[in-house]
């Protein structure tokens, strides 16, 4: 399953059309679904990430837009820069069934889950070292209340 796949995985349906899948978004219904701004959402066009269809001055913005959404989203909150999620995004249209993509993406995956692993660790030799500290002086603080 590729990425642009895994962000169909749920697909947005349309009530009003005896549960449908849904093809076109209108901006406000896709601020509302990921609880983002309107105005990210033009940043994210600004950055070539979203790439809506105009009727007038209305965005629309098409089930490939959604997913696009999604994926960014989801990127962005594992730590993903928007130019790392956009390089392997634009993966998808090589034509070669997703092959680049997939191999892209797992290799990028494997690098962040390293550097949150060094992270983590960092992180518990501060917690470690900071809790030994505060053991200290709350010891000293004792002794000197007696």
């Amino acid at each position: 399953m590729s990425l642009s796949e895994m962000a169909f995985a749920e697909e947005a349906t349309d009530p009003r059309k005896g549960g449908q899948r849904k093809e076109q978004f209108t901006i406000h219904e896709l601020v509302t679904e990921f609880e983002v701004t309107s105005r990210t959402l033009r940043f994210y066009e600004e950055k070539g990430l979203l790439i809506p269809t105009r009727r007038g001055q209305e965005r629309i913005y098409s089930r490939r837009d959604r997913a696009r959404l999604k994926l960014v989203l989801m990127g962005k909150s594992v730590g993903f820069s928007l130019e790392e999620v956009k390089s392997m995004l634009d993966l998808y249209d090589l034509g070669d069934g997703q092959a680049t993509q997939l191999r892209v993406a797992l290799e990028r995956f494997e690098e962040k889950l390293a550097e949150l692993d060094r992270r983590r660790r960092d992180i518990d030799h501060a917690y470690a070292e900071l809790s030994h500290a505060r053991d200290i002086v709350r010891g000293r603080l004792a002794r000197q209340q007696k």
